[in-house]
């Protein structure tokens, strides 16, 4: 078995792209408000909001523990609506040796989708692939869309 893996996932996205763009690259510090149950707070270590090379930690629930993760925004391009965040530290490289998040803003026939890709390097052959960690950002983007556009 391969230790380096890639899962992706697209999600329609009814409060527009460009909110959601904007929420992750300015505002990361109010998706709590959208989504409190996952996301306890994003706070900035280093850099400024929006800008490549900042560093901030989210903290969070996944699978019913409390967790924190340390990022660098290591991407950000306006024209596809995409951010990279590169794992610096917290609980995910307790069993990964790299992990990326990207997320990328398609619009497709006037539908907006949210596209989740998850890049990542397992310490051993013992890791799960994190299905798990992409079914969570599944679920935090019709979060959002829900604080967004209200109940469908």
């Amino acid at each position: 078995m391969g230790l380096i893996g890639k899962l992706v996932a697209a999600i329609e996205f009814k409060a527009g792209g460009d909110l959601f763009h904007e929420l992750f690259r300015h505002r990361p510090q109010h998706i709590s408000a959208t989504s409190p149950e996952k996301v306890q707070g994003c706070d900035l270590h280093e850099g400024e909001f929006g800008h490549v090379g900042t560093i901030i930690s989210w903290r969070y629930t996944h699978d019913g523990k409390d967790r924190v993760a340390k990022q660098l925004i290591q991407t950000i391009d306006e024209e596809k609506k995409l951010i990279e965040f590169k794992m610096l530290e917290g609980d995910l490289m307790e069993q990964y040796k790299a992990f990326l998040i990207t997320i990328h803003i398609e619009t497709k026939d006037d539908i907006d989708l949210v596209t989740w890709t998850l890049e990542y390097e397992m310490l051993n052959e013992d890791v799960e692939h994190p299905i798990s960690l992409l079914a969570f950002f599944i679920d935090l983007t019709k979060d959002i869309e829900t604080h967004h556009v209200g109940k469908p």
